[in-house]
């Protein structure tokens, strides 16, 4: 066993060793600078922005028409601060020259004016999907329980919030509000996907909507539904290219059941098309279309028989 001395002596240079490798990898370190955005100042807005959403449903009990109207003033005014404080550490961070960094500063308020102006059409937008669900899971009871206990819906509604943030060039803040949901829900949605109204995610864990994924209104996804890249295009270096469309598009009134695979920029599964079970596809399909694999079979095999059974789908 070591003893004081021992230790004594390791411990600084350990702390050494690991003070030196900042210089060494400089990348991973954020020394010297102002401070970026704060896990726990996102996770307090979301938590804010949910309240409005859906009053009554998360924190503050005894509400009504007589007196919601102050809970919400309160609310909006603390999120314009706060908000603008978070995004003009965004921004400040993505730029190179003290000077642009000012004028972030003083856009920041501007923008975060922006997104609260946005919040009676995003919650217009949500009704939707509640709607949706509901419509589209018969264990559903009413509203209540699907706001109350739905991880779809969960998901969905920081997506909203993260979309429209990343729509105005705000940096970080909505990548930190996707993954915050997909560390609770198990659903990883790109705050760049663009999703229409009337969106259910039934059950939920494991599925993954990539950043440029462009979805119609009315669709339907299971659990464990990958919408994501076939390829990542590069340059002559090696080097990824941004920007390009890399994952697929899914028209109005598509259904995509549990576990299967869409991968592709070019990828179009035409309208009121149907995805089914464990599929994988790689191109586009016409409106109207069923896509399923060929009949399965199981072996069953006992101690007085084996049989084998065909699948019918």
């Amino acid at each position: 066993m070591m003893d004081d001395r021992g230790m004594d002596d390791l411990l600084p240079r350990i702390t050494q060793e690991i003070v030196a490798s900042y210089a060494q990898y400089p990348k991973m370190s954020h020394l010297g600078h102002r401070p970026l955005p704060s896990r726990e100042a996102i996770v307090a807005i979301l938590g804010d922005v949910f309240e409005l959403f859906y009053p009554g449903f998360y924190r503050r009990q005894n509400l009504h028409l007589g007196n919601v109207i102050y809970h919400v003033g309160d609310l909006v005014d603390s999120l314009y601060d706060r908000l603008s404080e978070q995004i003009g550490r965004a921004l400040v961070y993505m730029q190179a020259t003290d000077e642009q960094a000012s004028l972030d500063e003083i856009v920041a308020p501007q923008k975060a004016m922006a997104f609260l102006e946005r919040l009676p059409h995003l919650r217009s937008v949500l009704q939707d999907d509640v709607a949706a669900a509901l419509n589209g899971d018969p264990a559903a009871h009413n509203h209540a329980e699907i706001v109350f206990c739905y991880p779809g819906l969960y998901a969905v509604t920081v997506h909203r919030i993260a979309h429209e943030l990343l729509s105005q060039g705000i940096p970080l803040i909505p990548r930190m509000m996707s993954e915050y949901a997909h560390s609770l829900t198990g659903i990883d949605i790109h705050p760049g996907a663009q999703i229409g109204r009337h969106f259910f995610i039934d059950h939920g864990t494991g599925v993954v909507i990539g950043e440029t994924c462009i979805i119609g209104h009315h669709v339907t996804l299971y659990q464990g539904v990958t919408l994501g890249s076939l390829t990542f295009p590069r340059d002559a270096a090696g080097n990824i290219i941004r920007g390009k469309k890399r994952h697929p598009t899914l028209e109005d009134g598509v259904i995509v059941y549990a576990n299967a695979t869409v991968l592709g920029g070019h990828t179009v599964v035409g309208h009121h098309s149907i995805v089914g079970s464990n599929v994988w596809l790689t191109h586009s399909v016409e409106p109207y279309t069923v896509v399923t694999l060929e009949k399965p079979s199981l072996r069953f095999k006992g101690q007085a028989s084996e049989y084998e059974v065909n699948y019918q789908i």
